[in-house]
């Protein structure tokens, strides 16, 4: 395809090299935000931010990269991959030596924002020097392998975060990304892609469309990020973000839907099958959030921090390597749909085991639960993707910028959409508990006034006062009530994914069946008739 390098056969040796260069460009793609978003309370705490201002800074990321895919499409198509490469590479190094420069908040969330538009030709680079490694028969294979690999750098950017903070503060992950980047440029440099395509495909309307669509994108992206933070109905700038992004929707849909060569193809986006498929993606992506806000927010509020958390992400990696693994082995058209269902059991299996957290769990008590889930993560990218090109090449080879704008947006709203959701849901039940847990504590009940008595005796030795001394014990039952309350309350995000993903796979499951019904009562091709006659 114009934009796509070549896929000639290679030697063993240069396989290697671009599996290593391949690997190189896409932990640099994916540790940028990973990091940031891993040790952001120690970003927060060195800025001097509040929780809303810290959460501006992967937000600012998710904003921009939602909808670069609109524009850099098009720019592999006509400048050809290997400019694309050298530009994004060396647009990307630039932004992370200016993280070494940024010294002020305003200047770290403008940062945040140029690396999710950075970032964008990283993706995309990673996966075609990865299958460069699989002949053009094992293409779908590899591409399971090039889209699992960027999901394992969240976890891995745990792992390594504490060790890297051991060496200075926080400047030195950007230090660290910083050296990645150079690696990458001169990797990239060296060993290039072969060439592709090229094709004139830019258009003056594009630009008017790319301006309207990134910031609907951004604000919408922005009210997910920031909704339960500074709480929906609290913050009027989120209504009227919310109706500019509208505006700027059926602007760009009107100018798109009337042109003779669209950059989004409205007509194919309105029909059933990719309305079904922009809701499964969707879906998909909000259900496996359960890992990444609820299972970590839980074990985060009992007290686990990144050192104690470390067991908890190589769970994590361990399942996405496993799932992608998996998928890989058994690509096979007709396995693809056979392993997306699989991903929403194991999510439904993982979710189920879950629900019935206490104060007293740990990582090592959700093994089993996150490597389903994680194994759910890795598995189902691929086959989705797959699933999702073929419909669009199917219309045609003009319907894969729409195509793949319509996954990244899927992919990334779904994920906002995922943790807003979850935690505003957390947030409503944790209220109701605490409120349920507080009511029945009557100091004048002798098992409570025990209560208070064991949680005075803590401070025996620091507080002599026996007033006092009562006081902090009715605080530190106040804090052991709200502990308890949030417990409970994530156990119902579990319950909730569990149900959500229950009637995911039974929708999922009639589709499947009334698609093979109607392949059943299609009628074969005249040639088939014919020679069945013959026979």
């Amino acid at each position: 395809m114009p934009g796509s390098p070549a896929t000639p056969r290679h030697s063993v040796r240069l396989r290697i090299a671009y599996l290593a260069v391949g690997l190189l460009v896409s932990a640099t793609s994916g540790l940028g935000n990973a990091i940031v978003s891993a040790n952001l309370p120690e970003i927060q705490g060195s800025l001097g931010l509040t929780p809303v201002q810290g959460a501006w800074l992967p937000t600012a990321y998710v904003m921009v990269n939602v909808s670069s895919n609109l524009i850099l499409f098009k720019c592999r198509q006509q400048f050809g991959i290997r400019r694309f490469a050298e530009a994004g590479l060396l647009a990307y190094l630039l932004v992370t030596a200016l993280y070494l420069l940024v010294q002020s908040y305003e200047a770290a969330v403008a940062v945040r924002a140029i690396a999710g538009f950075a970032a964008a030709p990283m993706s995309a680079l990673s996966v075609f020097y990865i299958l460069q490694v699989f002949p053009k028969a094992k293409l779908g294979q590899g591409l399971c392998v090039a889209l699992g690999l960027s999901q394992v750098w969240t976890p891995v950017a745990w792992l390594m975060s504490p060790a890297l903070l051991d060496l200075g503060d926080w400047q030195t992950l950007y230090l660290f990304e910083f050296g990645l980047a150079t690696c990458t440029l001169a990797a990239c440099v060296v060993l290039k892609l072969p060439p592709g395509i090229r094709i004139k495909v830019f258009e003056r309307t594009d630009l008017l469309t790319f301006a309207l669509l990134a910031p609907a994108f951004a604000l919408i992206g922005a009210v997910l990020a920031q909704g339960r933070i500074q709480w929906w109905t609290e913050q009027l700038w989120m209504a009227v973000a919310l109706i500019v992004a509208l505006a700027l929707f059926l602007g760009a849909f009107l100018i798109e839907h009337h042109r003779s060569n669209p950059l989004i193809m409205t007509r194919w986006l309105g029909t059933g099958e990719t309305i079904r498929f922009a809701i499964g993606a969707f879906g998909m992506r909000m259900l496996l959030s359960e890992q990444t806000f609820a299972a970590a927010g839980l074990l985060r509020t009992l007290g686990m921090g990144p050192d104690q958390l470390q067991f908890f992400y190589a769970v994590i990696l361990a399942g996405i390597v496993f799932g992608f693994a998996v998928s890989a082995l058994t690509f096979g058209p007709k396995g693809l749909m056979v392993q997306l269902l699989g991903s929403v059991a194991l999510i439904v299996i993982g979710s189920l085991l879950d629900n019935d957290a206490t104060s007293d769990t740990r990582p090592n008590t959700m093994i089993v639960s996150q490597f389903l889930l994680a194994m759910a993560s890795g598995l189902f990218m691929g086959p989705l993707l797959l699933i999702g090109v073929m419909k669009a090449l199917s219309k045609g080879a003009d319907h894969i910028v729409t195509f793949a704008v319509l996954f990244a947006v899927t992919q990334s709203l779904g994920g906002l959409a995922g943790s807003a959701i979850y935690g505003t849901f957390q947030q409503v039940r944790e209220h109701e508990y605490s409120a349920q847990i507080t009511a029945n504590l009557d100091p004048g009940d002798p098992v409570v006034a025990q209560r208070l008595a064991q949680q005075g005796q803590v401070y025996a030795a620091q507080v002599t006062d026996p007033v006092r001394r009562q006081a902090q014990g009715v605080g530190l039952l106040a804090r052991t009530a709200t502990r308890e309350a949030n417990v409970r309350a994530y156990n119902d995000i579990f319950t909730l994914n569990a149900i959500l993903a229950g009637l995911f796979l039974v929708w999922s499951v009639f589709r499947v069946a009334l698609a093979a019904r109607a392949a059943r009562n299609q009628p074969p091709p005249a040639g088939q008739d014919a020679g069945a006659a013959a026979v």
